[in-house]
């Protein structure tokens, strides 16, 4: 399905970006770079303007959302921005008792731990999801006009990241409830992933049909998982997730001696799939439909390039421990991931997890613009034009 002419991919606006280049897996004149919770989490401004609200509350409110999102844009001139909302976004509009307690992070009403209760989850129908995420839309569509150029990032959890939070019914260190239920009873294992595919992939695809330039794929708990069991039990539903925005297309012109007399080609919308601890999955994470694999810090660049065959664009991976070290020791293990990344077909700068809250903003802006200049000068002038969309 081809997206909107409107859309700022198939207007051309954010197509030529240096973001959705390299998710292509062409190297733009430099590394971008964004941050995985960058919209809120270590801003004053962002603290200013969420008192008195709650966190799922100023997810689902268009102005706020927006104004969240476009904060980190300003101030440290990334090369993208990426929705603020949350994973449990659509599991609350779908008619899901949850929220967001401080300190510890989504809490359910109900545990979902047996086949009856996987019934009686599955029984609230994710269609009503087509009306209910109107404030999502909204959100979207009003960052997308100011961002301009710069590409607006959607997101959603993948399907066994939402899976344990239902079952666990909170976080939890090691997931036993969830890795149980998937052993001991595979049938209701199976329908509640291919719910939670469902919910989390109509997510994703109304961040993207509403103007989002990318979508990521987020699953912060598969690093709890065996080989094995992902494979078996997990990476089925995470190309169901995706196959909600794989079919997203758009029509890019061509114009100079390389269009070898094509007036345009088609492209899908690039699709990045990043998970904590999966070093051991990053193979099976590609597989599943994703154009891109985030790579937490746990494993170096070159090493997931290798386990990813030197075929995929990598995303990451700065610990993000080491922002708050002297710039020095912070400017050399950048430096290092930089030169590691290079092995790659392409490479976004990130952290291999999130904005810590306590972080100095300011070390983010310098961060942003260190990347910049430096990569600016070491850009490799040879690299082809990205593929079109298979």
């Amino acid at each position: 399905m081809n997206l909107d002419a409107q859309h700022p991919l198939a207007t051309g606006l954010t197509a030529d970006s240096r973001l959705i280049r390299a998710y292509q897996g062409t190297r733009p004149d430099k590394t971008p770079v964004w941050f995985m919770r960058q919209a809120g989490r270590s801003l004053p401004e962002y603290r200013s303007l969420r008192v008195g609200t709650r966190m799922l509350d100023a997810c689902l409110e268009p102005e706020m959302a927006s104004e969240i999102t476009l904060q980190p844009v300003r101030r440290h001139n990334v090369d993208a921005g990426i929705l603020f909302s949350d994973i449990v976004i659509p599991l609350k509009l779908v008619g899901v008792d949850v929220e967001i307690v401080a300190g510890m992070g989504p809490v359910l009403g109900k545990a979902v731990r047996n086949a009856k209760d996987v019934e009686e989850l599955t029984a609230l129908d994710p269609a009503v999801l087509d009306t209910t995420l109107a404030p999502i839309r909204a959100a979207v569509a009003r960052t997308v006009a100011e961002l301009g150029a710069t590409p607006l990032i959607g997101f959603a959890g993948a399907p066994f990241t939402l899976a344990a939070y239902l079952v666990e019914g909170g976080p939890s260190k090691d997931h036993i409830h969830a890795r149980t239920l998937m052993h001991a009873d595979p049938d209701a294992w199976a329908a509640l992933m291919a719910w939670t595919a469902e919910v989390t992939g109509r997510f994703l695809r109304a961040q993207v049909l509403a103007g989002a330039s990318a979508a990521q794929l987020f699953d912060s708990w598969a690093g709890a998982l065996s080989l094995d069991d992902y494979t078996r039990y997990v990476a089925p539903a995470s190309t169901a997730a995706i196959a909600h925005v794989r079919d997203l297309t758009y029509d890019e012109s061509l114009a100079g001696p390389s269009a070898a007399g094509a007036a345009s080609v088609r492209r899908n919308v690039p699709v990045v799939h990043f998970g904590v601890g999966t070093g051991e999955l990053l193979r099976e994470m590609h597989a599943v439909g994703a154009d891109v694999v985030g790579v937490d810090y746990r494993v170096p660049l070159d090493e997931a390039n290798r386990r990813l065959g030197g075929l995929v664009p990598v995303q990451g991976n700065i610990d993000p421990a080491l922002l708050a070290a002297p710039w020095p020791v912070l400017e050399a293990h950048v430096l290092d991931v930089l030169e590691r990344g290079r092995t790659a077909p392409a490479h976004v700068l990130n952290l291999g997890h999130g904005v810590p809250p306590m972080t100095d903003p300011n070390v983010l802006t310098r961060l942003v613009s260190f990347v910049h200049e430096v990569t600016a000068v070491t850009a490799d002038a040879g690299d082809q034009s990205p593929p079109a969309a298979s």
